[in-house]
């Protein structure tokens, strides 16, 4: 599957066009030159927490305790904001599974911001981290991070790791999906490559997630009816659909998850994000 979608990815690429001293107390300093605002770096706001998309299943969330945390960060995915600088500053990074287009550039984002990287502990061990930054775990586990409280949650789908593009993939565990619960916010709901299961009622019984990120687009993850029925058995009030429209073969959309939900759990509201623009939830 990883050659398949390498293939398809590089005929995406094609398509899209790509990636001091002290002064004199009489002499005020200079006021610094104000940075251009990009995709890392939103504008916060006061109290929300705030997520931004970079396309496929790749999310930064920020939080009002000052967690800056990455999901799934392929970064440099066809549908990712152009020309956006990469975070500079990260607490932590989160790794449903092993495939190429989740794990994206974890590693270089570790050792750029000294972030820990959470995920299967098999997959953890094979990205070659220090001690200090692998958190290598599973399904059951809890940590904390600033002021969010991260749950390991089951998936259903594949993982494979390829560190050695001329090496053979290697087993990465079981593949997971992240809770993440934001003390005076919401809870948010990473579900990674997954279809719907009927332990997502258990999820929602146990963390009650008002915000799940589904796959939305089909043949390798679930797609808007599956989705839906997922909406179904989370009971969250909005859904942040993600890996969709990146490769030919992810055909499903919001407008369909949309016609989906109108049958199955007509409460529920799509979030739509746009690549790159930061939400306030």
């Amino acid at each position: 599957m990883r050659n398949e979608l390498r293939a398809v990815a590089v005929g995406a690429l094609l398509t899209f066009g790509g990636t001091a001293m002290a002064q004199d107390a009489a002499t005020p300093p200079a006021a610094p030159a104000p940075k251009k605002a990009d995709a890392a770096k939103p504008a916060a706001t006061k109290g929300k927490v705030e997520v931004t998309w970079w396309g496929h299943a790749a999310f930064v969330v920020r939080t009002p305790g000052g967690a800056v945390i990455a999901i799934d960060p392929w970064l440099t995915n066809p549908k990712a904001p152009k020309d956006a600088a990469q975070p500079e500053a990260l607490d932590a990074i989160l790794l449903t599974h092993g495939h190429f287009d989740h794990v994206g550039e974890a590693k270089a984002l570790a050792q750029k911001t000294g972030a820990k990287v959470f995920g299967s502990f098999e997959l953890v061990n094979q990205l070659g981290l220090p001690e200090t930054q692998a958190v290598g775990a599973n399904a059951g586990g809890t940590f904390q991070v600033k002021d969010v409280t991260l749950h390991l949650v089951e998936a259903v789908h594949s993982s494979s790791y390829q560190a050695d593009p001329k090496a053979p993939a290697q087993y990465a565990g079981a593949p997971l999906g992240y809770v993440l619960k934001v003390d005076k916010g919401p809870t948010l709901y990473h579900a990674g490559d997954t279809a719907p299961f009927e332990s997502m009622s258990l999820i929602a019984t146990q963390f009650k997630p008002t915000v799940a990120m589904l796959p939305i687009g089909g043949h390798f993850t679930m797609g808007p009816a599956e989705a839906a029925q997922a909406a179904r058995l989370l009971k969250v009030q909005s859904i942040v659909p993600m890996h969709f429209g990146t490769f030919p073969l992810l055909q499903g959309t919001p407008d369909a998850l949309r016609g989906e939900l109108k049958k199955t759990r007509p409460g529920t509201k799509v979030l739509e994000l746009e690549p790159g623009k930061s939400t306030a939830l």
